[in-house]
């Protein structure tokens, strides 16, 4: 029950705040928006205001921002392809441009309410127990002044010095409740990252409304460079492909789900980042085909024939589904349901 309620919010989320983005970028630009829907399938419930029908639908995995003239060769006014090129551009990139909204605001969330964020000086917020900081003798609230004679002045400073010597004794200056103590630490080398650790965090602020807002935007451009930067090792075939389908998804939401809501706020926002930088990939049937699209009709100084734009999409999107259909079954078999 708590996968398939967390699924139905997530997915809910992630394609209300994609197709917001379409129908805010299309009223600013004067275009018609016919219908605005949440889910598909059968109208649970809808009102209408202005030209605009607004509903939800059965199925709460989908939804959809239904333009007029969006895929005929209608030039009436309000149509889509009745505005300028640049305005239908902003348009159909808008919903990712949404997406990744999202991604900071559930940062920010998760920085400024649940979570918080490091304080700026080097202050132990919380020791693991039976690690070897513990046992050495640091607890919360330590404040490093330096280590091994090294003036220490912000938690990446501490950090640093503590990856960059595992196995090596550390001599400690910490300021406890006034008084000034000592300290010796050996990291242990993490076998994964050969990092030395000791098994402290930093103490952590919530309720810092501009350094959560900062901080949410700047990891959603850091995860962004990152999935660049894989998609970039994949088609080099210096990484393998590693791709969940819905049902990869579904599981992994689950997993996380049971972990507290500070990971589920984490995975929702890096799924956000996913779907918005996906969607912009130049592939017929995505937002950055129907760009790609635009691109050759500025080249053309024509637009390409609709009915022949939306054959190629629809072909696109067949091959979309099978794709989608081909890592479902590898979901499945991963997940050993055969």
């Amino acid at each position: 029950m708590v996968t398939l309620v967390s699924t139905i919010i997530i997915f809910g989320a992630l394609v209300f705040f994609h197709e917001l983005g379409h129908l805010i970028a299309a009223k600013k630009a004067g275009i018609t928006v016919l219908e605005f829907a949440l889910g598909f399938g059968p109208k649970i419930a809808t009102f209408q205001k202005n030209d605009t029908t607004y509903s939800l639908r059965a199925v709460p995995l989908g939804g959809f921002c239904q333009m007029l003239g969006e895929t005929t060769e209608d030039t009436s006014v309000g149509s889509f392809h009745q505005k300028p090129l640049l305005s239908r551009t902003i348009v159909v990139g808008a919903g990712s441009l949404m997406n990744f909204v999202l991604a900071a605001l559930l940062f920010f969330v998760l920085y400024f309410f649940v979570q918080g964020i490091p304080l700026q000086g080097p202050v132990i917020g919380e020791v693991l127990p039976g690690s070897t900081a513990k046992e050495a003798g640091l607890n919360s609230g330590d404040v490093v002044v330096s280590i091994d004679e090294e003036k220490k002045d912000s938690w990446e400073q501490v950090v640093n010095k503590i990856h960059a010597n595992p196995d090596t004794a550390l001599g400690f200056i910490v300021e406890r409740e006034g008084n000034y103590k000592e300290i010796g630490v050996t990291p242990q080398e993490d076998p994964n990252t050969g990092r030395g650790m000791i098994g402290v965090s930093p103490k952590m602020e919530r309720f810092a409304l501009w350094n959560s807002l900062t901080k949410g935007v700047e990891d959603t451009v850091l995860i962004t460079g990152l999935i660049v930067g894989s998609l970039y090792m994949i088609i080099t075939r210096q990484a393998p492909p590693e791709v969940a389908g819905p049902v990869g998804i579904v599981h992994a939401i689950g997993e996380v789900a049971s972990t507290g809501i500070e990971n589920l706020l984490f995975f929702t926002a890096l799924l956000s980042i996913n779907l918005g930088f996906i969607n912009l990939l130049p592939l017929p049937a995505l937002d950055g085909g129907r760009i790609a699209f635009f691109f050759l009709e500025m080249v053309r100084g024509k637009p390409l024939n609709p009915e022949r734009e939306n054959l190629i999409h629809v072909i696109g999107f067949a091959l979309l589904m099978l794709l989608v259909l081909t890592v479902t079954y590898q979901d499945l078999a991963r997940l050993d349901v055969f």
